[in-house]
């Protein structure tokens, strides 16, 4: 297969579905770890989308050709006049769940359930949301949600994880 060929998309999509994937394997065996890679994931994706919806938020239209039904019709009327505060709002609540991972119990637990109702929320989105990693790392979350101490992110007992 020739390398070049290969579309930036194509690898994009490899590499995320991979992460998840490793995020899921760390939420079985080690659920601090699963923390740190959802506190990375979703503040990378609060940094990028807050910049993207400032400096080219049309790229956000691209979204309703992967998307199903309602998805596709939402994006093409109503989120389409208001781009920029609905991502800024996503972003904000990224930046939370971020936030949640990085604290102990009592915030950990709501950054989980926030992680899998965002990430159920942008299934539908399909390619477009790298389908299935949303799947995949909401079952991370929901792990984690189940069996993580508690304790602070950076309490991590490198023998147990």
């Amino acid at each position: 297969m020739d390398m070049a060929n290969i579309s930036p998309l194509l690898i994009a999509y490899g590499v995320s579905n991979a992460v998840g994937l490793v995020i899921l394997w760390a939420a079985v065996k080690r659920p601090k770890l699963a923390r740190l890679g959802l506190f990375l994931v979703f503040a990378w994706a609060a940094w990028i989308n807050y910049i993207t919806c400032r400096l080219q938020p049309g790229a956000y239209l691209d979204y309703s050709r992967y998307a199903i039904g309602f998805y596709k019709d939402f994006i093409n009327g109503w989120f389409k006049d208001h781009i920029r505060i609905a991502v800024t709002c996503i972003a904000v609540g990224q930046l939370l769940i971020a936030s949640g991972m990085l604290l102990n119990g009592i915030w950990v637990k709501p950054a989980c359930v926030g992680v899998i109702i965002f990430l159920l929320a942008i299934a539908p989105l399909g390619f477009g949301a790298v389908f299935p990693f949303s799947l995949t790392v909401s079952a991370a979350a929901w792990l984690v949600l189940r069996n993580d101490d508690g304790r602070w992110l950076w309490q991590f007992d490198i023998a147990t994880g």
